[in-house]
């Protein structure tokens, strides 16, 4: 298991677990990272990650992205 901030681009990976405060773990999961769901890595910019996650296309910033562990 690796956070999600580690991986590269075009890496296809599945969430394992996600850590941090309440309020964290809800916000995550009202963008669609949940356990069990795959997430790809679109791109990097300035800090930020482009993922893709069911369907869509979410910027996380890096913290956050070390949260989601795959």
């Amino acid at each position: 298991m690796m956070p999600l901030g580690m991986a590269s681009i075009g890496d296809v990976n599945v969430i394992q677990k996600i850590t941090g405060r309440d309020e964290v773990r809800q916000h995550l999961a009202e963008l669609g990272f949940v356990v069990g769901e795959t997430v790809t890595v679109v791109n990097e910019l300035g800090g930020n990650m482009i993922l893709s996650v069911k369907d869509s296309r979410v910027a996380l910033d890096k913290t956050m992205a070390m949260r989601i562990m795959v």
